[in-house]
């Protein structure tokens, strides 16, 4: 399934092998939440270079729900996408979408951010619902714990964790998808070398790190990372979930991840706030300048209403080589739909550029 090429360090150039595709990392997987990354059709997604993405199981689980799933064949079958999927296990959004929660040892009931009528998922239910989605990658079922928690609610969350954990393998169907643990602890080095080995002694097919980018100071994230990295296994994937800024998948793909996942290109996008490259990509050393490289560009902004260049010259995605900055900022300022669709044309298009080109810098 994994295959380590190379390593610079203790950053990795890596290969997965799935079933429906192989995928280079280390990796950016676009989210589409419910079936789609927004403003956006699967082939423009396709288009714009992105080798796997990710399923939200928390969302399909409520709309349209286990039996549909089932009826309509999955994730692939569904929306078309016939790349890699990984599928996320409910934990993460229960905790940030769910008002009202109630965890026990069973799993955790809560009210649909929708309508809020009770559902309860438990790590049984996690897997059955990931196996009906039929993603390449599927990830225990975890509690997660703010990041700002006291240290005794970290080490319940993962303990907790490790009892899921071993509760998700045990049900998971025998069908051919990868599973994938989560190390929990917090901003604790041993509460996580804790969760490590107890989910090294379950044994999974990768390893992704938890419960940050919850609000935790970033110096807290890279140490937490650091650490995690040090100690997990060499031949497995190591997935960072829902993190994060540029500067931040750099960062921690100098510490030795491999994959990354985030909603930050899209909803910034949708805000017109879009990255835009300093200098060329390819001319970049991302090892000694691992911060400077890019900067934010504010589409609305009343300065670039008369400025005819593209968003970012160094940017070879549709929307930098059809629209100029004063149409995108006209876009914006009376409102057009279409005006989000190209910036989050242009904000996936860097995020998966900037892993291509660490992916060169590796090799």
């Amino acid at each position: 399934m994994f295959e380590l090429l190379k390593t610079t360090g203790s950053a990795r150039r890596g290969r997965l092998t799935l079933e429906h595709g192989v995928v280079e990392t280390p990796i950016f997987m676009p989210i589409a939440t419910r079936g789609a990354v927004k403003t956006l059709g699967m082939q423009d997604v396709a288009k714009l270079g992105a080798q796997i993405i990710l399923g939200n199981t928390y969302h399909f689980l409520l709309r349209p729900g286990l039996e549909a799933m089932k009826k309509m064949g999955g994730f692939h079958k569904l929306t078309g996408w016939s790349k890699p999927v990984l599928t996320d296990s409910g934990g993460f959004q229960v905790f940030s979408l769910s008002k009202i929660n109630k965890t026990s040892e069973e799993g955790v009931e809560f009210a649909s951010h929708i309508d809020g009528a009770k559902v309860f998922l438990s790590p049984e239910a996690s897997m059955e619902m990931q196996a009906a989605l039929g993603g390449d990658i599927i990830m225990q079922f975890d509690d997660v714990a703010s990041g700002i928690s006291t240290r005794e609610r970290y080490e319940d969350a993962m303990e907790r964790s490790l009892r899921w954990a071993k509760r998700c393998k045990e049900s998971k169907q025998d069908n051919g998808q990868n599973l994938f643990g989560i190390v929990q602890g917090g901003t604790h080095e041993d509460l996580r070398t804790r969760s490590i080995e107890g989910l090294k002694g379950i044994g999974f097919d990768g390893y992704a790190i938890g419960g940050l980018s919850v609000g935790e100071p970033r110096e807290d994230m890279y140490r937490m990372v650091e650490h995690c990295c040090k100690k997990l296994p060499t031949d497995k994937p190591r997935y960072f979930m829902g993190g994060g800024m540029p500067e931040e998948i750099v960062r921690n793909v100098n510490a030795g991840v491999d994959m990354f996942d985030c909603v930050l290109p899209s909803r910034n996008a949708r805000h017109g706030t879009l990255f835009v490259w300093k200098q060329d990509p390819s001319t970049i050393d991302f090892r000694s300048n691992p911060t400077d490289f890019y900067e934010r560009y504010h589409a609305g902004a009343e300065r670039h209403a008369f400025e005819d260049g593209p968003i970012d010259p160094h940017c070879d995605c549709d929307t930098c080589k059809t629209v100029s900055r004063s149409y995108l900022r006209h876009l914006f300022a009376v409102g057009e739909a279409v005006a989000e669709r190209h910036a989050t044309i242009h904000n996936i298009r860097f995020y998966l550029k900037l892993m291509e080109e660490l992916r060169k810098s590796l090799e």
